[in-house]
């Protein structure tokens, strides 16, 4: 049994990968702010459902809080793994300032504790937004990321670059997971399958930016896990094969790695919605619209690096993850079929 922090336990990715964990016998200590970005009863109702294991204990903490922050790393734990942030693309445009905070100071507070507490290895989310302009397919972790189209973007990339610091400078073994669209059971209200679902039940219009012109490599919630605790399970080491001279962006000859966690599948928008209107057995009004500043057309994940390295190898179909997702809408909003 290893001992584990999970920042952000309360949130949607936080809050499964616990439950794996504690299923498998570990002990796991989860963070959150429970911040109201969000309806903060489905954070709560999330870690009821882990909070009676014996193996879990929850802290509400504000990882800004430094001395917070030190004071609980302090007790030491074998893994960090590390997904508590400020999440959303398009709310980075009108609260910058929470991704500052949360993003970056968080992350650096973090970090330092990971250093100072001789934490065996650091896992963390990044995210596929890092690719911005690049429009070379599919996104690779080999190529050049240094246009993001939006904060949130770049405090994604910030992460990877201070982690391969610390990497480099205290020998701290980091690994950063840049997901893709990730979607299930208990999934953010604020992400697209989430505000479909509500719209339609309701009968009322849902907004397809681009005209519905959009690709995403949607990735379900159970593959994702799998992917999370299998490389936090394995900490990062120094490639041998780094050339300073041509160097390569998801490697270092510090114990650094960034890896994409995705699908490797990406699905045109229409054929979601039809999958959803599908498992709802109702048909959605759309009202189209056009891009939205920092979205970008596609994303597409490369994970031969992830395969190799632990494995990873998503299984679900898209039509199945959606049906688990409205399966449990339903039943937790109560929610006649």
């Amino acid at each position: 049994m290893a001992k584990y922090l999970v920042t952000g336990a309360g949130g949607f990715i936080g809050f499964h990968v616990s439950q794996r964990l504690l299923a498998r016998g570990d002990e796991v200590v989860g963070v959150d702010s429970l911040n109201d970005y969000y309806d903060v009863r489905l954070k709560e109702d999330r870690l009821a459902q882990i909070t009676n294991d014996s193996h879990f204990r929850f802290e509400q903490l504000d990882l800004a809080d430094q001395r917070a922050t030190d004071k609980l790393m302090s007790e030491g734990f074998d893994r960090v793994i590390h997904l508590a942030a400020q999440a959303g693309v398009r709310y980075s445009l009108e609260n910058p300032q929470a991704y500052v905070q949360s993003n970056l100071v968080g992350f650096v507070n973090v970090l330092e504790a990971c250093r100072h507490n001789q934490v065996g290895h650091l896992a963390y989310a990044s995210s596929s937004s890092v690719y911005g302009l690049n429009e070379s397919r599919p996104f690779s972790v080999h190529d050049n990321v240094d246009h993001p189209v939006s904060l949130y973007a770049a405090s994604k990339k910030s992460n990877e670059l201070m982690a391969h610091a610390y990497s480099h400078l205290f020998d701290l073994p980091t690994t950063g997971l840049r997901f893709f669209t990730v979607y299930g059971p208990w999934g953010r209200p604020d992400m697209a399958l989430f505000l479909f679902t509500k719209k339609i039940l309701a009968g009322e219009p849902i907004d397809v930016y681009n005209h519905g012109r959009m690709k995403r490599d949607f990735t379900y919630i159970d593959d994702i896990v799998t992917g999370v605790i299998a490389t936090a399970d394995q900490p990062a080491r120094p490639s041998p094969d780094w050339d300073p001279t041509n160097p390569d962006p998801g490697s270092s000859c510090a114990p650094f790695r960034v890896y994409n966690i995705g699908n490797n599948e990406p699905v045109e928008l229409e054929t979601f919605i039809h999958a959803l209107e599908s498992a709802l057995g109702t048909k959605a009004r759309r009202n189209y619209l056009p891009m939205q500043a920092g979205d970008v057309i596609e994303t597409f994940a490369d994970i031969d690096a992830l395969q190799e390295a632990v494995g990873f190898r998503p299984t679900t179909p898209i039509a199945d993850g959606i049906k688990h997702f409205v399966a449990w809408y339903r039943e937790y909003y109560g929610v006649q079929a």
